[in-house]
């Protein structure tokens, strides 16, 4: 947002305010300055009035013309292609210095003295406003020939940039940032003085009628006016060029200067396009389109309501009946409507996603003001109008809670006062509470904290006193500290375990997450405003940033990739869990000596063992994932204490295909099923364990899971562990392979003895048998 000292001047009082003041002022108020420049015409400079122009007899494109500069006429060679007879340009004179380098002095082109020179904008230090000369009109003040340019204040001005956060789209316009100083000088706005209609001037009921269905979020306001002779004086001109805006025709321009000044957002269309309706009147029409925007509608549909106008019944002419249109829309409104169903736009939308100013009949009334000040225009009396009933926010705040919020004891009346002076009504309904009424145009402000928020920005941080800490006995271990530390030991273990930790936003691509089988978040909870379009929704899982981040690295000629990342994920109603994921993808290890320089690519037993060294011992079970991630046929549930914490699988080959990734295996884990506490001590014997291996035939369809619950059903005490070590299929075996158990045993009183072993694992046999009909190969 770019604004600029005089101009601000017009709607609060900085005469006594220098630059340096309102530099230092906005920025402790949070409208942050990214830029500021002076600008200002040099001495020598002044107002010419050009008394005759005629063809130089040696140059086609050189006039010879005689400027009355107060006093005397000089004769002046110009080039510029605008210059003629009776107008009032800026003439630097013999002598005088121009920004560019440039001392003026006495001179002969093609054998004609020039005694000057007559300047365009840029070359007296002003921004660039069209081609050729600038002319000067009576828009900047009495122009009196000889007089300095550096007398006019339009010509010595601050140009300010500043940067605007998303939410305060109310200081969007001089009028909005005016607002907001009046606060912290403690000032009133000044009166905006518009002209008061005169008797006898035609009513706009007379010629439009304004047809409508229930509209809750829209408010529209209708200005009719019989456009003659309209131009763009220098004054709004030099302003909208400080601003660097410009816009393709003289109606656009003047309402560009109006919204810019007073934040309504305006339009204009020829009275021809609006259709015919009742009692020979035409007929504005507000409906609903097949997307569900409202729309505005004439013979064709002119314009989407906070959204963008049609280009074709734009007001382009300079002469004509011209229906002026500001409106209105709450911006949460049509933000989420955006979001979901999203439409060709222009810079409309940008101003009322943001939040344009309300108060439309200020808006209005400018710009007739313009009209009649500055053109021959006939204005029509009165408005038609929508309004709606917006239900106004109200904040209540206990007088003890601001001196608890900011740290220290402000005056009732301070605060009052500043916040009267930010647009809010307040009421004191008891002794103790303020009812704050906030008004439409900051609807950033919803709750007390914002309110706070205000108060401590118009005060200045800088002006509220230090306190020294006050330290008391606490126990700072708290659920959430504990949940760090955990999250910190398994961040710290990855690591530890040759994982490098990925971190990315919480948000992911709707559309991708969706084509993979990841339920999002539900549309009516949906982000109103993401920051772009490949991050519109809350991220279901961890594994596709990881994914996108394997990718990269492989791009990258990356041959080991094990990354992992750590959490919040949601489900489909924005609640959230902690979840750990990981990836390995192409060789398992690094090139060294040990392989040659040929690493193996990494395997599913590998990868298995590389989370078991991060999470510790788990199982897995057969399971197939609900996403399309997983390889069917290598995927498993995980499992710690019976429980189910996560997924564990090989991805599908043609992900891998088209995340140009090689073999890749991936895991996501429920961070808060993981184990962590206090590890507690166990005794263990001290004597000798025994091993014994068992080669099984069993079925090749028969899960180890059934043959690992019947294994524990019939060992004894004596059996510590038991885990499967080898698998053999040949043809010999036919629909049956041989599964091979080792066994561990130990006895926490003795050694155990050979009898006390092969008694152990025949009753285990014998389950097998009489449950599973398996045994020894």
């Amino acid at each position: 947002m770019i604004v600029t000292k005089n101009w601000l001047n017009e709607w609060i009082d900085l005469d006594t305010v220098t630059i340096g003041q309102l530099l230092k002022t906005l920025n402790a108020i949070g409208l942050e300055v990214g830029r500021h420049e002076s600008i200002g015409v040099p001495a020598g400079v002044v107002v010419g009035f050009v008394e005759g122009c005629e063809k130089h007899p040696d140059a086609d494109k050189l006039n010879v013309c005689q400027v009355n500069v107060g006093g005397e006429v000089r004769q002046i060679v110009c080039g510029a292609s605008n210059v003629r007879a009776g107008i009032y340009v800026a003439v630097a004179t013999v002598g005088t210095s121009l920004p560019g380098g440039l001392t003026i002095k006495e001179a002969k082109l093609r054998g004609m003295e020039s005694h000057g020179m007559i300047c365009s904008s840029t070359e007296i230090g002003l921004p660039k406003m069209g081609e050729g000369i600038m002319i000067l009109d009576g828009s900047i003040g009495e122009l009196v020939k000889g007089k300095n340019l550096a007398d006019y204040p339009v010509f010595n001005d601050d140009i300010i940039e500043i940067e605007l956060t998303a939410n305060r789209g109310d200081c969007l316009s001089i009028h909005g940032v005016a607002r907001d100083l009046c606060a912290a000088f403690n000032k009133n706005l000044r009166d905006v003085k518009v002209k008061v209609e005169p008797e006898g001037r035609l009513g706009i009921g007379r010629i439009l009628q304004l047809h409508h269905s229930d509209e809750p979020h829209i408010e529209l306001l209708y200005g009719a006016v019989e456009i003659k002779g309209l131009t763009i004086p220098l004054l709004i001109g030099v302003r909208m060029a400080m601003v660097e805006k410009s816009f393709f025709n003289t109606m656009d321009t003047l309402l560009g200067y109006v919204t810019h000044s007073t934040g309504v957002i305006l339009a204009a269309y020829p009275f021809g396009a609006f259709a015919e309706g009742t009692n020979g009147k035409s007929l504005i029409a507000l409906a609903k389109d097949s997307q569900g925007y409202s729309v505005v509608a004439g013979k064709e549909p002119l314009s989407v309501i906070g959204v963008s106008q049609n280009e074709e019944v734009r007001f382009a002419d300079n002469e004509g009946l011209a229906v002026i249109e500001a409106s209105y829309i709450a911006p949460e409104i049509i933000a989420k409507k955006m979001g979901e169903t999203k439409v060709a736009s222009t810079a409309v939308y940008y101003h009322a996603s943001r939040g344009s100013e309300p108060s439309l009949k200020i808006g209005v009334d400018y710009a007739m003001k313009l009209f009649e000040t500055y053109s021959m225009s006939l204005i029509y009396g009165g408005n038609l109008e929508l309004r709606s009933a917006k239900e106004t926010t109200i904040v209540t705040i206990h007088e003890e809670e601001f001196e608890a919020f900011i740290g220290m004891k402000i005056d009732k009346l301070t605060i009052t006062q500043i916040l009267k002076n930010l647009g809010m009504s307040i009421s004191k309904p008891t002794s103790s509470a303020f009812a704050i009424s906030v008004p439409n145009f900051r609807h950033d402000i919803v709750n007390k904290h914002d309110i706070i928020e205000e108060i401590v920005r118009i005060i200045g941080i800088d002006n509220i006193p230090s306190k020294p800490f006050v330290f008391g006995e606490k126990n700072r271990h708290t659920d959430d500290f504990e949940a760090y530390k955990k999250t910190r030991m398994y961040r710290h273990r990855s690591a530890y375990n040759g994982f490098f930790e990925s971190v990315h936003f919480v948000f992911n691509e709707r559309a991708v997450c969706e084509r993979f089988g990841f339920i999002c978040t539900d549309p009516q909870k949906e982000l109103l405003n993401p920051i772009t379009a490949t991050l519109d929704t809350l991220r279901p899982t961890l594994m596709l940033g990881l994914l996108n981040a394997a990718s990269l690295n492989s791009k990258s000629n990356q041959k080991k990739i094990a990354l992992f990342e750590t959490g919040m994920i949601f489900d489909a109603q924005r609640h959230e869990t902690k979840r750990i994921a990981f990836v390995m993808s192409g060789a398992s290890q690094g090139e060294k000596i040990s392989n040659g320089g040929k690493a193996p690519m990494v395997d599913f037993q590998g990868f298995v063992q590389k989370i078991a060294d991060v999470i510790g011992s788990f199982e897995m079970v057969p399971f197939t994932p609900d996403h399309t991630l997983a390889h069917p046929y290598v995927s498993a549930k995980v499992m710690m204490a019976g429980q189910s914490i996560g997924e564990l699988f090989r991805l599908h080959p043609s992900v891998e295909e088209e995340f140009d990734l090689p073999i890749t295996f991936m895991c996501e884990l429920d961070m808060d099923a993981l184990p962590y506490g206090l590890v507690e001590a166990h005794p263990f014997s001290k004597y000798q364990p025994s091993f014994r291996d068992l080669s099984l035939i069993v079925p090749k369809t028969l899960p180890y899971e059934r043959i690992k619950s019947v294994i524990t059903k019939h060992a004894s005490a004596d059996v510590k562990r038991f885990y499967p070590v080898d698998r053999y299929e040949s043809d010999a075996l036919g629909d049956n392979m041989s599964l091979s158990v080792r066994f561990m045993l130990q006895s926490e009183e003795r050694t155990l003895e050979e009898e006390d072993i092969t008694a152990a694992v025949e009753w285990i046999l014998t389950g097998l048998n009489e449950e599973l009909g398996i045994g020894l190969r």
